[in-house]
């Protein structure tokens, strides 16, 4: 049987350590600013081998609309053509612990009506451990996504399903591709500026 993760201790609200923009500034190739008083020194972040810890997940929010239903549910109608977006958050906290969101909207349409809207915004709470600045990214953008992707494509699959329709089964998406394509265009704004 599997283990449930134990949720993190309850403290006061936590202050986010690092900006978006200090960490875009770092993936545009910018210093990063210096380390607040109370941050590990660089030779205590490098002590072990990089770690990552799932603290918790946990489904943020949802939303099924089937605004034709129940016309759009007889039998012999054309399948939907389904479109889906998907986006990435993140939030990095002093503790040195991440907070990492996928958010997916499937847009469901025939005959060019909407048929049904799906959306799920599930996340992962994530500690890190000897971890530098410049790794941060690519862990935040790439191996977090990984670990929570699975728990969303089954919500977002179970949802479409009980609405009525055929589920959504997302392949696994490439956060690698992805987070390489965000890196050559914030490299060709900066460059632009």
């Amino acid at each position: 049987m599997a283990k449930t993760p134990k949720a993190p201790k309850k403290t006061t609200k936590k202050k986010a350590a690092k900006t978006d923009a200090e960490l875009d500034k770092l993936m545009e190739g910018g210093a990063p600013e210096a380390p607040a008083q109370d941050a590990p020194a660089p030779e205590a972040e490098q002590a072990g081998p990089p770690m990552m810890s799932v603290l918790a997940q946990y489904l943020k929010d949802s939303s099924f609309e089937n605004p034709a239903a129940p016309d759009s549910l007889r039998t012999g109608l054309p399948q939907p053509e389904v479109n889906i977006d998907l986006a990435i958050g993140r939030q990095v906290f002093d503790d040195n612990t991440i907070e990492v969101s996928i958010r997916m909207k499937a847009h469901a349409t025939r005959e060019g009506k909407t048929a049904f809207i799906a959306e799920v915004d599930y996340a992962g709470l994530f500690a890190i451990q000897n971890v530098g600045l410049e790794q941060m990214q690519p862990m935040m953008m790439i191996e977090c996504p990984r670990v929570i992707f699975p728990y969303a494509r089954k919500i977002l699959a179970d949802m479409t399903q009980d609405g009525g329709f055929p589920p959504v089964m997302l392949d696994m998406p490439d956060f690698a591709g992805m987070f390489r394509e965000e890196m050559m265009r914030r490299a060709q704004e900066a460059g632009l500026n």
